[in-house]
């Protein structure tokens, strides 16, 4: 007999840790090889694992709703076959993430502050850390003193991301002013001058008892989450310009039962706006980057990311993948497969994953424009409003005519830590006058 350990798969190149949504197997049950064990999570899709070896699940390692860093061991099952013993990830043999000095250094006024250069170690004080854990730890400034005094939810009081993403916001919300909170002393204290500690006054619930009151479900728990750090941490500016999409609009009228009977697939505008988009990031490549402390990320591949609306009301974001490489049938083919891969909620990790770039389209729902939020770590997103007919003035070779046009808003948000107002600016009016400039060569 031998015992082998299944660990968390890796399942997308970015993806670092999976949320065990639910056991199907308990300890003391037979499994086959490849049979589902247990369903997880990774960011918006839910994938099934199955057992890579015959035998007897002896122990479930963590439980349901953990989130847990992918080649962690999560379970053992015990096999009669002494070759498929499988190899168990301590948290011994993890290298430690270059992070602050080991020993705390107070700078007088706060927090305990930490000093680049040295490692922070998976066990500290008989206590384990995961990678995950230290990575958030070391780009938050949270020293092992601090960690120290995190209550773990995990396995054996282990910390969890959830863990120490709450004791982040809790510091956050501590140290930041809002209108909302009032500073009340500490019962017993002698005089406010002296008082160390606040407590925030928070409003109170007013309910009905006509009101309805719904539980959000775990992708809507993860969009909030994923808006507000957006919003944390790039200083959002929004610019918008008007195009003239007539061309594109006669063309698509004129082409698309060609596509759908030749190709085989349907002919819509998203495929016209994301091929505009990579030939812009290909003339302003500073729009494809991502920012990391003091450090600005210049990608190579241009990957688009496209907002899919679902039946249920939340959003996911599908990726084209080198989206520069494909003429407009190859992109009308991959935005129809990752729209209908979405919404029938069989999108892989790996497909929503890796965007340097985002698009959405807020004129599917007859809105004019909008100023979307940055998908981070992406520095801009771009939003396309309905497209509406005009009257708008044409210059002619007989002077200029009043005629009636297809116009449409594009609205670009970008992070103004790193990105100007030229720079956005440009690369929007681009973006614009290559819709404008549509021609029959781009549908090669």
């Amino acid at each position: 007999m031998a015992d082998f350990q299944l660990v968390m798969p890796k399942m997308g190149e970015s993806i670092m840790e999976a949320t065990i949504l639910k056991w199907l197997k308990n300890e003391g049950d037979d499994v086959e090889i490849d049979e589902t064990i247990l369903e997880i999570a990774t960011d918006k899709v839910d994938s099934e694992i199955p057992s890579p070896v015959s035998g007897k699940l002896t122990k479930v390692l963590f439980n349901e709703d953990e989130s847990v860093p992918v080649g962690t061991a999560i379970a053992v099952i015990e096999t009669s076959d002494v070759a498929e013993e499988g190899l168990a990830v301590s948290p011994l043999d993890i290298e430690p993430l270059p992070v602050a000095s080991e020993e705390p250094k107070s700078n007088g006024r706060g927090p305990l502050q930490v000093s680049p250069g040295k490692k922070l170690p998976p066990v500290y004080k008989g206590r384990f850390y995961s990678p995950l854990v230290r990575k958030i730890a070391t780009e938050e400034g949270v020293t092992l003193a601090e960690l120290g005094t995190i209550d773990g939810t995990g396995l054996d009081g282990r910390v969890t991301k959830r863990d120490i993403l709450s004791f982040l916001d809790d510091r956050v919300s501590s140290d930041e002013p809002s209108i909302l909170r009032r500073e009340i002393p500490v019962p017993g204290e002698k005089s406010p001058a002296e008082v160390d500690q606040k407590v925030p006054v928070v409003p109170p619930k007013v309910r009905t008892g006509r009101d309805e009151i719904v539980q959000m479900d775990r992708m809507r728990k993860i969009i909030a989450e994923h808006m507000v750090t957006s919003k944390k941490i790039a200083p959002h500016v929004t610019s918008f310009v008007e195009a003239d999409v007539t061309d594109i609009v006669k063309w698509r009228e004129e082409h698309k039962a060609f596509y759908l009977e030749h190709h085989s697939t349907k002919l819509t505008y998203t495929p016209i706006f994301i091929q505009a988009v990579t030939k812009a990031i290909i003339d302003f490549p500073q729009i494809n980057s991502s920012l990391v402390g003091d450090e600005i990320i210049f990608k190579k591949d241009i990957n688009i990311g496209m907002a899919t609306a679902l039946p249920t009301g939340n959003l996911i974001v599908p990726v084209i993948k080198n989206a520069d490489e494909y003429n407009l049938i190859g992109l009308a083919k991959q935005v129809n497969r990752l729209a209908d891969r979405a919404r029938q909620n069989n999108l892989t990790a790996d497909e929503i994953s890796g965007g340097t770039f985002t698009l959405t389209n807020v004129g599917i729902f007859g809105n004019v424009m909008g100023t979307p939020i940055i998908n981070q770590p992406q520095s801009a997103i771009l939003a396309t409003g309905t497209i509406q007919k005009k009257p708008a003035v044409v210059e002619t070779q007989y002077g200029d005519l009043v005629a009636i046009r297809h116009k449409m808003f594009l609205s670009l948000s970008y992070d103004h830590r790193f990105i100007d107002g030229f720079l956005g600016g440009s690369f929007l009016r681009k973006v614009a006058d290559y819709l404008e400039q549509f021609g029959h060569e781009d549908v090669i």
